[in-house]
């Protein structure tokens, strides 16, 4: 049980709160209500499969930077919980499940599934490079949606990409908040960042904007797909949450970026699906 409770933190299951929710989302808009259960389990499967992948694969071609950090020090790869050949192994049973998974979806979702991983493959080394590092991982998470939808429609239209395009924006500029406390590490190690790049303060308006743009982007997604008004309240839900979001920080007071913190943006992800799939009742 310890070492399977390991392999769960190192993978950080409970991130699914992130991507799976929006999804289903993609999901639910594209049948127009809601899809075969059958299509929902196996985006299910594909889902946690490439995150998990997604997650262990990060983890191993961090791991230098993670063990001289000091808030990854307990982190199952730092500690020896999870070796690099069970992550490794991890990796590879997760692809497996999710390519396992793709494939009981329209044909056009295995084509589709390497340009989709992309994002994920390139992500851990963009901080290496680049501060688009964040846009990188808003590219991958938008990918959840984009999933969702193709496997019911098997086609990309104007609604998804604007779904990504919100979910992108709203995944990325979380990042860079929640980044901008590792500044001095990452400038220390050679590291990129949208707050090595700009600062901290002007990293945060940057992010508090593209956040306004985030939620322009799901009003258009709902006039675009004709939802009705319970829709607009996970819109709001999930402003109101990002407001919060950004009134309880301040430039170099970290005290709040905790744990608790980061999971509640879980509510913007839980929000806009339950109320999409009301919007259909």
């Amino acid at each position: 049980m310890n070492k399977l409770k390991a392999h769960v933190e190192n993978i950080a299951l409970h991130h699914t709160i992130f991507d799976l929710p929006f999804a289903y989302m993609g999901a639910f808009l594209a049948a127009g209500g809601v899809p075969e259960i059958s299509v929902l389990l196996w985006i299910t499967l594909a889902i946690t499969g490439a995150r998990s992948a997604a997650l262990a694969l990060d983890n191993m071609i961090d791991l230098k930077y993670d063990k001289v950090h000091p808030r990854f020090k307990r982190r199952p790869m730092v500690t020896g919980a999870v070796t690099m050949r069970e992550a490794a192994l991890l990796t590879a049973a997760s692809l497996m499940a999710c390519v396992a998974a793709v494939l009981q979806l329209p044909p056009v979702c295995i084509k589709l599934l390497p340009l989709a991983a992309i994002p994920f493959l390139i992500y851990p080394f963009m901080k290496r490079v680049t501060f688009f590092c964040h846009g990188v991982l808003g590219i991958a998470i938008a990918m959840a949606p984009a999933g969702g939808w193709v496997a019911v429609r098997a086609s990309i239209d104007a609604p998804m990409i604007m779904l990504c395009l919100a979910v992108g924006l709203w995944i990325g500029a979380f990042d860079a908040v929640y980044g901008a406390q590792d500044e001095n590490f990452d400038k220390a190690h050679g590291l990129h960042s949208l707050a090595t790049k700009v600062g901290v303060p002007t990293a945060l308006k940057m992010a508090r904007a593209l956040h306004g743009a985030c939620v322009v982007c799901f009003v258009l997604v709902g006039l675009m797909t004709g939802r009705t008004w319970p829709y607009y309240v996970g819109v709001l839900i999930a402003a109101l949450t990002l407001v919060y979001q950004h009134r309880i920080i301040a430039p170099y007071d970290f005290s709040s970026l905790t744990q608790a913190y980061f999971m509640r943006n879980g509510v913007v992800s839980v929000a806009m699906f339950l109320c999409t799939w009301w919007s259909y009742l």
